[in-house]
């Protein structure tokens, strides 16, 4: 049974994808799929309670494709073009799909551990991608192939661990990274009481209080962070600035962090 908080998330998305009628068909599909929903809460269950990490599961990846979405529809109203849409091979909303599928999946490797989980994610949404798409493009081969390989881009390097070229790629990169706050570290701190090595992880996401993403003012892209401690500064130059650093979209990004009722400081 989907959580209250998995319910709120896919509310949200199916809003903001009213006006792209074949996302909203693929995404209702995805999110009507019992072996990924068995897939997603197992990954969750692997990373938290064997593993002491945070939330890899459906909570996880449904604010990561949220997120994703959002960047995408931000440059859409700056004017910029996709991947496909600058290569002339596919459209905005094939960019999309693609995004809805990499946030979606992008953690299913979790299932196994943590080493290499992003390879091992792209192999098990392979089956899923291509039903998924065979739902929604079953007369069109060339377009199921060209959103399948992106989205196997995005799984594939949402670590900044490979090289990855395509802004579509790079927005899921970057959507990933924001999902830091103290939610996603609030259930493995309760779990887990025994110190460890990786700790730090868990208490700086325990310091984010709220991620904002809005139109920017100087670039499409602005990402909005408070934080509760000094800690926090820890996940946002580790890891979120990490993954943009890496990401072809970066150019596209300005990025601002501070602790509550402090002035922020500019990253990008």
């Amino acid at each position: 049974m989907k959580s209250v908080k998995e319910i709120s998330l896919e509310s949200k998305i199916l809003k903001r994808l009213e006006n792209h009628p074949t996302c909203l068909e693929l995404v209702s599909y995805l999110f009507a799929d019992e072996e990924l929903q068995e897939m997603q809460d197992y990954a969750n269950n692997v990373s938290i309670k064997r593993l002491g990490f945070n939330d890899h599961g459906p909570v996880h990846m449904r604010q990561v494709a949220g997120n994703a979405i959002k960047m995408l529809n931000l440059l859409r109203e700056a004017g910029i073009k996709t991947s496909l849409e600058a290569e002339e091979v596919g459209t905005f909303e094939d960019s999309m799909c693609a995004v809805i599928i990499a946030g979606l999946m992008h953690d299913l490797g979790m299932m196994i551990g943590r080493q290499g989980h992003e390879d091992m994610s792209a192999i098990f949404a392979q089956p899923i991608i291509e039903r998924a798409l065979m739902h929604v493009f079953p007369n069109d081969l060339k377009r199921r192939v060209i959103i399948k390989s992106l989205a196997t881009e995005a799984i594939v390097g949402h670590m900044s661990s490979k090289k990855i070229h395509s802004i579509e790629a790079g927005i899921i990169l970057i959507a990933d990274g924001c999902d830091m706050t103290k939610g996603r570290a609030r259930i493995p701190m309760a779990i887990n009481t025994t110190p460890r090595v990786g700790d730090i992880h868990k208490y700086s996401a325990n310091a984010i209080n709220r991620i904002g993403i809005h139109h920017g003012h100087i670039r499409p892209i602005r990402i909005d962070i408070e934080m509760s401690g000094d800690v926090g500064f820890f996940q946002i130059e580790e890891v979120l600035l990490t993954k943009i650093d890496s990401s072809p979209a970066k150019q596209f990004v300005e990025l601002y962090a501070g602790v509550e009722g402090q002035e922020k400081k500019r990253y990008l």
